[in-house]
């Protein structure tokens, strides 16, 4: 009987202490994550500073992270993962892979407002997660290659389209900044009719699928 309590407690601690963890994993991640949405960068914020912004110990950082870089690392990619999970979301709800993919591009360019920490996060450090295997570019993969194998999309290579849909996307973003007072929804549309029209669809209906109504996106 005693074994077995002992037992039950081992496993009580070793799940209490696998939280803990867990929390300050987390908890520097989320650090990381806040000083790019406001730097755009890393900086040159200390692991001190880090340590103290995400609420635990110094000597912590290092049972998550090697580096520093590693940690931002970390941080982009779970930003983005974010997002990508959110558009899984709210354009699984459409039919036409066309639709989703221009949903998916609209929403992107409102995320300036609706989640502006996650714009700056990928403004900064997009186009280096261009091609990551995590986060936004493995979605946008497979909506590419599900409009090809359903005849929507007319493209030789999904990796090339890919990246030049990447581009244009963080060069309107990279526009908002310098010039916020054309950057807004009528410019996601635009842009959408755009990369439809490079995915083979004929210009009318890029310009009438990239207008239809959007569903909700929750806010941040």
């Amino acid at each position: 009987m005693a074994e077995q309590q002992s037992g039950v407690r081992d496993t009580a601690q070793g799940n209490r202490f696998e939280r803990r963890r867990a929390l300050t994993r987390s908890a520097l991640i989320g650090a990381a994550r806040a000083i790019l949405a406001e730097q755009g960068a890393p900086g040159d914020a200390s692991i001190q500073q880090i340590a103290e912004r995400a609420d635990v110990g110094f000597g912590s950082f290092y049972n998550h992270f090697e580096t520093k870089a590693a940690l931002f690392d970390a941080a982009v990619s779970n930003a983005l993962e974010e997002y990508g999970q959110l558009l899984d979301k709210v354009a699984g709800t459409l039919d036409d892979p066309a639709e989703v993919f221009a949903a998916s591009v609209r929403m992107t360019i409102r995320m300036v407002e609706t989640h502006p920490e996650l714009a700056q996060i990928l403004r900064g450090s997009g186009l280096a997660q261009l091609h990551a295997e995590t986060g936004l570019a493995p979605r946008a993969l497979r909506d590419i290659e599900t409009g090809i194998a359903r005849g929507r999309f007319q493209v030789e290579d999904p990796l090339i389209a890919l990246s030049a849909i990447g581009g244009s996307l963080l060069g309107l973003l990279q526009l908002e900044t310098l010039r916020p007072e054309v950057v807004g929804p009528a410019a996601g549309e635009q842009l959408a009719a755009l990369v439809l029209r490079m995915l083979g669809l004929p210009p009318e209906e890029a310009r009438e699928v990239a207008r239809r109504p959007l569903p909700p996106l929750p806010p941040a």
